[in-house]
């Protein structure tokens, strides 16, 4: 967050150093308030490029065994650009390496999915589910280890996530 203020006030000097420079150019006929509107629309383009470019930028920092499964793209009042150009705020993975198949019943899968959201800072969480491929009846266990049936979610055929965990 610090250095996010950091660089969205360089972004801001160094339009405004360009507004500067053109003045300069024109020798002083361009209108001064060229200046500040150069320099908010530095600050706010960088913003906005940082806020497009996080997607990108996390999904390559995953590593090789990360596969997305879902991704979500939102909407805000106060970005009316994201009503034409909406952008993804969250995602979620499933490590492939975390995929366990149940010696009992070879239909139930374990796997870890983990879901990233850019929020004020980048929040991460993780929770452990278990997948009938065969019901598509995904249930997310509790942190005492018990299936929270109460949280049952049935997945389409075509589902991703389906497709990523039952397939492997």
């Amino acid at each position: 967050m610090f250095w996010t203020f950091i660089a969205t006030v360089f972004c801001g000097l160094g339009a405004a150093g360009i507004a500067l420079g053109i003045r300069a150019a024109t020798r002083n006929k361009t209108p001064k308030w060229l200046i500040p509107v150069f320099a908010g629309a530095g600050m706010l383009a960088y913003l906005i490029q940082g806020e497009y470019g996080w997607y990108e930028h996390k999904k390559q920092l995953l590593p090789d065994e990360a596969v997305v499964v879902d991704t979500e793209a939102d909407t805000m009042i106060w970005r009316p650009w994201t009503f034409a150009f909406p952008y993804v705020t969250a995602f979620s993975i499933v490590d492939t390496d975390s995929v366990s198949r149940d010696a009992d019943n070879p239909d139930v899968v374990s796997f870890t999915l983990y879901r990233f959201e850019q929020k004020l800072s980048d929040a991460v969480s993780h929770r452990v589910h278990l997948l009938n491929c065969q019901s598509r009846e995904l249930v997310p266990l509790g942190s005492d280890g018990r299936p929270r049936v109460d949280n049952l979610k049935v997945l389409g055929n075509s589902d991703t996530l389906l497709n990523t965990v039952c397939t492997g």
